[in-house]
């Protein structure tokens, strides 16, 4: 495992893409291993790890996120929400956070939901006097609900590495949701009052009533995906599928489609989900290749010989994922530690769908922490904040989103409350 770890963390370090870094680490572990009829297994592996049904999702959503992109669906929820909140000090900066939480219903994925914000709201927020690191800080923060509230793509990854159901995850992921866009609401409303932000709009009933009208397309959306899997009418692999298919019609229903646009469209989605599965399909191999080694019961068995205090073992793996999400890719990172923690945390009494939320979380939390957070690096590309700055902004976001993970990592109702009124868990 040695000549792995040194690989992995040189090639790491290096800026190596980290499909390769996991794949070069995942080869040089099974020839440590010293067995050569796993070599004849590399390659299947590599092609099994992303010939699974639950990761056919993945690319409709990321289609759902340039069709939702291109609808001009973002500028009419723009407006219901200002003109429903506007009247608050700071209120497009809670228009951030509900739009957030209402994309988040439809996509699935952070990069998608800060991306769709930045092309539209930054310049509002800038027109609004509002800080530019604050807007970016907030908008990257505010994506990161993107893959907690349901549909979530993490949670389909996290339920196809450990079997877990992914319709409790889904479920379990509501309230969680909700509370983090509360906690970003209380960050926001901190910072307005030290930036004396004015109210953006009067309150006008017939504008707001206007605008809900015109917004009601887009509000369905997230109320069918949502409903639809509550209800079983369809499964949360096909919600995907549902989502480009919704997207498509609310882009319709507004006129913003032209045919010169789906070559585009089709071409970003299809780079992006390349890239999702070669990390999935590479990482695969050293997941394989830990698991010959009995490397997750190895550290199962010295974390429960240290204690077998559940609390204390509950606060190691936070301050673990803490220290993964700073330095590794959220995918990556599920990959190499979902084996390894999962039985720990069932061995601890803990409910397999109220751990994986936990998880997931800090893995999204990951995606603004620097020095690694991609979400970071989509906002500042997008909105060309630099990315030092944001670097800053998001701190108050950050820590509030560990305040409100510990609390429900120690509260497991909070979580397992929908999936139990559900009979799910």
């Amino acid at each position: 495992m040695t000549l792995a770890i040194i690989a992995f963390v040189l090639t790491l370090l290096a800026g190596v893409p980290i499909a390769v870094v996991l794949g070069v680490a995942g080869v040089l572990h099974i020839f440590e291993i010293g067995n050569a009829s796993f070599f004849n297994a590399i390659t299947p592996r590599i092609f099994g790890g992303m010939d699974v049904v639950g990761l056919t999702c993945i690319p409709f959503f990321i289609v759902a996120g340039e069709v939702m992109n291109a609808s001009g669906v973002t500028g009419k929820l723009l407006e219901f929400t200002r003109n429903l909140i506007g009247h608050f000090k700071g209120g497009l900066a809670y228009a951030v956070v509900i739009i957030a939480m209402i994309l988040s219903a439809i996509l699935g994925s952070a990069n998608a939901v800060a991306s769709i914000l930045c092309a539209v709201i930054i310049p509002e927020m800038t027109k609004d006097k509002y800080p530019e690191e604050f807007s970016g800080a907030l908008i990257a923060s505010s994506g990161i609900l993107g893959p907690i509230i349901p549909p979530s793509v993490t949670f389909v990854y996290f339920s196809v590495l450990s079997n877990v159901s992914v319709n409790g995850l889904f479920m379990g992921g509501i309230v969680p949701g909700i509370l983090l866009g509360a906690g970003f609401a209380i960050i926001i409303f901190i910072s307005v009052r030290k930036f004396d932000l004015p109210p953006s709009e009067s309150f006008n009933l017939k504008r707001l009533v206007k605008s809900f009208l015109s917004a009601l397309p887009a509000l369905i959306v997230p109320v069918i995906i949502v409903g639809g899997i509550m209800t079983g009418a369809f499964t949360p692999t096909e919600s995907g599928a549902v989502a480009v298919l919704a997207a498509f019609l609310a882009g319709l229903f507004y006129g913003k489609f032209k045919m010169s646009m789906f070559p585009g469209i089709f071409s970003r989605s299809a780079v992006a989900t390349a890239g999702i599965f070669l990390i999935i399909g590479f990482g695969n191999i050293i997941g394989w290749s830990m698991a010959i080694a009995k490397i997750p019961q190895a550290i199962s068995a010295a974390i429960l010989g240290f204690t077998s205090s559940k609390s204390i073992i509950i606060l190691m793996m936070l301050f673990i994922l803490i220290l993964v999400g700073a330095v590794m890719e959220a995918t990556a990172a599920m990959l190499i530690f979902t084996p390894v923690m999962l039985p720990i945390a069932i061995q601890i009494g803990m409910d397999p769908i109220h751990f994986g939320i936990i998880f997931c979380i800090m893995m999204t939390i990951a995606l603004i922490t620097p020095p690694v957070g991609m979400t970071l690096f989509v906002t500042s590309n997008i909105s060309k904040i630099s990315l030092n700055k944001l670097a800053k902004a998001v701190v108050p976001f950050c820590i509030m989103a560990l305040i409100v993970t510990f609390a429900l990592a120690f509260l497991p109702d909070l979580v397992m409350f929908i999936p139990r009124l559900l009979g799910i868990a």
